[in-house]
């Protein structure tokens, strides 16, 4: 079952890269006592990921961060390496909290998973956008397809975030 608004997240591991290499953060962790915009991309490096979705919140960290949000975050069902590396080539690194969900733990827990085992890709994250408020959805836009990022984009969060806080 799809999460939805007003639901709290699951609890869930995900991996982030600290000074000393990898490190677990729990859902709670990551979530508690924050305002936080989480985008889902369904791989790093991914055209539509890399070229258009990422680019897209870090065009527009300043206005979002200046609508009340404390982080902006992304998961991807990725290892904490692809994460990190991804996170200094795209200019993220220390920008973007980069959520490494490597098993699809939280994608699971989400029921926001989609199996892309036809394109030689697995279980991955659908694409999304939200808005958490102390571990409670405010706001969740899917996308129906993975190449579609219109519904997860950050101006359309930026347009949604005003009426949400």
């Amino acid at each position: 079952m799809t999460i939805s608004v007003g639901d709290r997240l699951p609890e869930a591991k995900f991996f982030t890269m600290g000074p000393e290499g990898p490190q677990p953060k729990t859902t709670s962790e990551v979530f508690s006592g924050r305002k936080i915009a989480l985008f889902a991309v369904p791989g790093a490096y991914t055209p539509t990921c890399h070229q258009k979705h990422m680019p897209g919140f870090l065009q527009r960290l300043d206005e979002i961060k200046g609508k009340g949000v404390d982080a902006i975050c992304c998961t991807a069902v990725n290892d904490v390496f692809v994460m990190s590396q991804w996170g200094k080539d795209t200019g993220a690194d220390g920008k973007v909290e980069l959520l490494a969900d490597g098993g699809a733990e939280f994608a699971k827990a989400t029921g926001l998973d989609i199996d892309l085992t036809d394109f030689g890709l697995g279980v991955r994250s659908k694409r999304y956008a939200m808005l958490v408020d102390d571990g409670v959805v405010k706001i969740l836009n899917i996308d129906e397809a993975p190449p579609e990022h219109d519904k997860s984009s950050a101006e359309t969060m930026c347009s949604m975030i005003g009426n949400t806080i």
